[in-house]
């Protein structure tokens, strides 16, 4: 038997009796050989290994998210609640190390407990209105997050970013921080209202400058000569027009020969 039919039925040997493993993307091997694991990870494809000799574990190398939900005092011993996501890989060349120190329950024997300190630590030294805000949820974001980077990574955990989801504050809190709210919008209300009224005196106040300069105008553009034009003007445009004319004796003189009255001769 060649060996090229030896090797293809030792292959499917193995392969019937369980004795391989296929690595994916995104995932890496951990290889023990009579319980010394190897130094290299194993890389994507087909791995082998012998039963009761050796075994493959595959550990998850993606980013991965871990929630974590505490309740925390601030500095003035308020209890609030947070919900917090750190995001967080094991890089391909960390799995043998911390398979080797921690262990496969890394998550339950340094992950955990060290997000809940790092929580407790951080958020004791703020107050609880700084958990209100959005740059003070971003700054104990940071702090967090700079406290997991220092423990964790040289245990071959790699924190990416943490991220505050969710706060609850006190009771007694909210409620004064909905007081104030709503004083607020009031305050912003009847600011709005007292702009509105100026604005409206000052609308009314320029239209009644306006009808006075118009009035002054008008005033100024009747003169002598404006009257005469306007008797002349009269004259012309109406027929039955009653013309007073002063005399010497201050007495008028009436004008009825253009209503065309009938005479008694012609009765």
């Amino acid at each position: 038997m060649s060996r090229v039919r030896l090797f293809a039925l030792l292959g499917l040997a193995l392969l019937a009796s369980g004795c391989g493993v296929v690595v994916e993307d995104g995932t890496a091997g951990v290889k023990a050989t009579f319980g010394k694991f190897d130094e290299r990870p194993l890389g994507t494809g087909w791995h082998w290994y012998l039963p009761g000799i050796s075994w493959v574990e595959v550990w998850n190398v993606k980013t991965q998210e871990i929630k974590e939900q505490a309740q925390v005092p601030s500095s003035e011993g308020l209890i609030s609640q947070l919900d917090v996501s750190v995001i967080y890989n094991i890089p391909k060349s960390n799995i043998v190390t911390l398979r080797t120190t921690i262990g496969t329950n890394y998550q339950e024997t340094v992950l955990e407990p060290y997000i809940r300190e790092a929580i407790r630590n951080v958020v004791s030294g703020y107050p609880v209105k700084a958990l209100f805000s959005d740059e003070g949820r971003k700054d104990i974001g940071e702090n967090i997050l700079s406290f997991l980077r220092a423990k964790l990574e040289p245990r071959g955990i790699l924190v990416q970013d943490v991220l505050l989801r969710d706060v609850r504050l006190p009771p007694s809190f909210a409620q004064s921080i909905e007081a104030k709210l709503r004083a607020e919008q009031e305050s912003f209300q009847k600011e709005f209202e007292l702009a509105k009224a100026k604005k409206d005196a000052e609308i009314e106040v320029a239209r009644a400058e306006g009808v006075a300069k118009s009035n002054e105008i008008i005033a100024a553009s009747i003169n002598e000569n404006y009257l005469r034009y306007r008797w002349i003007d009269s004259l012309r445009t109406n027929e039955k027009t009653v013309i007073y004319v002063p005399t010497e004796t201050n007495l008028p003189i009436l004008e009825a020969g253009r209503w065309n009255v009938p005479s008694k001769k012609n009765e």
